[in-house]
C-alpha cells in the first residue's frame, strides 16, 4: 500500500514512525508546504517528500493521515477524498461545522473510510473505566466532572510555543480544540447534550490570541445529567481526569497514572485498578493505526468515524459560541 503524511509536526513524525513500524514494506510519502523544507532532503522512514498538493495526489496514495494544522484539514481531506483517499484526520475533524456534513457525506457515498484521530479512545484505562460506567458499576450517573490542564511552554519544551499551532487563532489553537479529547470521551460515554455554556477567554501572560482557560457545562436529558468541564493551557501541574457521579457510588479515572478508583454503597470504601497502566503511551498511537488499517482492509467500522467527529466538533462549537456571546447554545444531534 501507499501512505500519504501530510505535515510533519509532533503528531505527523509520530504517525511516520508508526506507520513504517507495522507496514514496513509500505511505500510512504509526506507532503511538506513550509517555505523552509528542503525539497531533495527526504525524512527518516519516508520513501519520498512532496511540496504542492499536485505532486501528492499524483502519488496515488491508497491512504492518508492529515496532521496539519486543524484550519487546513478540511481542503486536504476534499482534495484526497475525491482521489479515493481513505482518511485518518487527527483532532479535532476541522477548525468549524461548515462543509464538515458534505465531506462525511461524501465519504459515505463512496465507501472512503473516514476516521478522527481521538487516540484517548485506545487507552486501556479510558476503556475500562467507561466499561464500569456503562456497565453500571456506580449506578446511574447523574453528574461528571472532566478536567485536563497543561501550561502550554512544557508541551514542547523545545520549541517556542508562541509558534506552534495551539498557541494561534490562525491555525485552529486553543484549548477547546487543542484539548476536545474531553468532549470526545464524554460524548463516546454520554452522546450529545442538549444545551452547552462555556464562560473563558485569555487570563495568563501568555503570548498567544486564542483562549487558555475555559469552563464548559453540558446538560443532558433522558436521563438527567450534569457534566462539568474544565480545559486550561496555564497549571504547570500536568492534570487529566474525569470524577464520575452516580446514585450508587463514585467512579475517579485519572489518564496520567491509568488509576481507577471507585467507591459504592454496597462496599463503603474505595476500590483501585492500577492494572491498566499504559507504560509506553505510543501503543494507543499504534494500536489507532492498526484499527485504521482494518477498516481499510477488512471493513471495520472506525471506532471515532466522520460523524463523531464531527458530533465532537459541533460540541466545542457550541461552547466557542456560548463563551463570546455569554449564552446558552441549545444542540441538535448530528
Amino acid at each position: 500500500m501507499r501512505f500519504l503524511i501530510v505535515s510533519l509536526g509532533s503528531i505527523g513524525r509520530r504517525h511516520l514512525r508508526n506507520l513504517r513500524t507495522l507496514r514496513p514494506d509500505a511505500r510512504i510519502g509526506v507532503l511538506r508546504q513550509h517555505t523552509d523544507v528542503q525539497k531533495d532532503a527526504v525524512p527518516q522512514g519516508a520513501d519520498e517528500q512532496f511540496t504542492t498538493f499536485e505532486q501528492a495526489v499524483a502519488f496515488a496514495p491508497d491512504a492518508a493521515i492529515i496532521a496539519g494544522p486543524a484550519t487546513s484539514h478540511l481542503a486536504v481531506a476534499w482534495l484526497l477524498a475525491q482521489s479515493g483517499v481513505h482518511l485518518l484526520i487527527e483532532k479535532p475533524l476541522a477548525d468549524k461545522p461548515e462543509g464538515v456534513d458534505a465531506l462525511v457525506e461524501y465519504c459515505r457515498k463512496h465507501q472512503i473510510v473516514l476516521m478522527t484521530g481521538y487516540n484517548l479512545r485506545f487507552l486501556p484505562s479510558l476503556r475500562e473505566a467507561r466499561r464500569l460506567v456503562q456497565f453500571g458499576a456506580i449506578g446511574q450517573v447523574f453528574g461528571a466532572r472532566a478536567e485536563v490542564g497543561q501550561y502550554l511552554p512544557d508541551w514542547r519544551p523545545d520549541r517556542d510555543y508562541r509558534q506552534a499551532v495551539s498557541a494561534q487563532r490562525a491555525l485552529g489553537g486553543g484549548a477547546l480544540l487543542e484539548l476536545s479529547h474531553e468532549f470526545d470521551y464524554l460524548f463516546w460515554l454520554f452522546g450529545h447534550p442538549f444545551r452547552v455554556t462555556a464562560r473563558g477567554g485569555h487570563y495568563s501572560p501568555l503570548e498567544i490570541d486564542v483562549e487558555d482557560m475555559v469552563e464548559v457545562i453540558l446538560e443532558y436529558d433522558s436521563p438527567q445529567r450534569l457534566v462539568n468541564v474544565h480545559l486550561d493551557l496555564i497549571q504547570r501541574a500536568p492534570l487529566r481526569r474525569c470524577r464520575f457521579i452516580g446514585d450508587k457510588g463514585t467512579l475517579l479515572w485519572d489518564c496520567l497514572t491509568d488509576r481507577i478508583e471507585y467507591w459504592t454503597d454496597g462496599t463503603g470504601r474505595w476500590e483501585t485498578f492500577d492494572q491498566f497502566v499504559c507504560r509506553d503511551r505510543n501503543q494507543m498511537y499504534l494500536d489507532e493505526l492498526e484499527h485504521f488499517f482494518r477498516c481499510i482492509e477488512h471493513g471495520e467500522i472506525p471506532l471515532v468515524d466522520g460523524v463523531q467527529g464531527q458530533s465532537v466538533l459541533a460540541i466545542a462549537e457550541a461552547a466557542r459560541r456560548s463563551m463570546e456571546e455569554s449564552i446558552s447554545v441549545e444542540m441538535i444531534a448530528q
